[in-house]
């Protein structure tokens, strides 16, 4: 009989390289948000594979970044001391972008770790330069694999789970197999809100986005169905963005709402009440009191 295994995979790389992508497509359900925008992963979010003979808990982590704020280092902190923590490093690059980070590649020399490097968006490049590319990061480290893949095209994309089974070590079952996540659902409902935010709000705005679910309880309608009542307030960082994220006659925050409620619906399979509202809280990202609770080990 095979041995069961299991172990702890970080997942890193720069930002909009698809790393949230590829854990939600490996994991089944949606762990994390995505949007293409910077820094839209903030804290280290675990999303849970259960195979047959094997439980991988992906690490999901924010993509590395030059930091600007208290909460830009935080984000840089949490993918960076993912990696000694983990058993497995996945290093996910886009193929599209020939630069190499020196920094992510002597990360991983400083630590050693088992490391599989997932060539993502190989759909955007031809085969040579695909293989310029994997020529070139062999010579940078000693990967135990290195896997092309395009999430969008769903190229290659188990081949990943295979890999890191062939990596991982004996353990138990960390989780229970019925768990797919460690958030918790006031978490899941914040990030399901920022994420509809960060989609369609314009570029300057997204980064100073904070949202509190302030009210999260279940009751029966007249009809006996269950039904999620949810409040929640979207903080930001100026009263011109607050004016953006509302929108004319309230249109944005409208849109906000109305694509987070269809998706909370799927996720929690309840109708939801959603009601969302918009404050001002001025330089929150370098206020340690807030951006702490982004914090990996708080």
């Amino acid at each position: 009989m095979e041995k069961f295994k299991s172990g702890f995979v970080a997942v890193i790389g720069k930002t909009n390289v698809g790393k949230s992508s590829i854990i939600n497509r490996l994991v089944g359900e949606k762990v994390s948000a995505i949007a293409n925008k910077p820094q839209t992963t903030r804290t280290r979010i675990k999303g849970i594979v259960n195979r047959e003979n094997s439980q991988i808990i992906f690490l999901d982590t924010p993509g590395l970044h030059k930091s600007k704020s208290k909460l830009g280092n935080i984000m840089i902190e949490n993918a960076i001391e993912a990696i000694p923590e983990a058993d497995v490093v996945l290093y996910v690059i886009d193929a599209s972008k020939s630069s190499v980070d020196e920094k992510i590649i002597e990360k991983l020399r400083e630590n050693n770790k088992k490391t599989i490097l997932i060539i993502n968006k190989i759909d955007l490049i031809n085969k040579e330069e695909l293989i310029k590319i994997i020529n070139k990061y062999k010579d940078l480290y000693d990967f135990k694999a290195i896997i092309p893949v395009s999430i969008k095209k769903e190229k290659n994309v188990e081949d990943i789970l295979e890999e890191i089974e062939r990596n991982l070590d004996e353990g138990p079952a960390y989780y229970d197999t019925e768990e797919y996540t460690d958030q918790t659902l006031r978490q899941i409902a914040e990030e399901t809100i920022r994420e509809k935010a960060l989609k369609l709000l314009q570029d300057e705005v997204p980064h100073g986005i904070l949202i509190e679910v302030n009210k999260m309880k279940t009751r029966k309608t007249k009809d006996m169905e269950k039904i999620y009542d949810i409040e929640a307030t979207i903080f930001c960082l100026r009263d011109s963005h607050k004016g953006i994220i509302i929108g004319k006659n309230g249109s944005m925050l409208k849109r906000i709402g109305t694509y987070a409620r269809q998706d909370l619906e799927n996720i929690l399979g309840t109708k939801v009440n959603l009601k969302l509202w918009v404050k001002v809280k001025k330089d929150w990202i370098n206020d340690m009191s807030i951006v702490k609770k982004f914090k990996a080990d708080e």
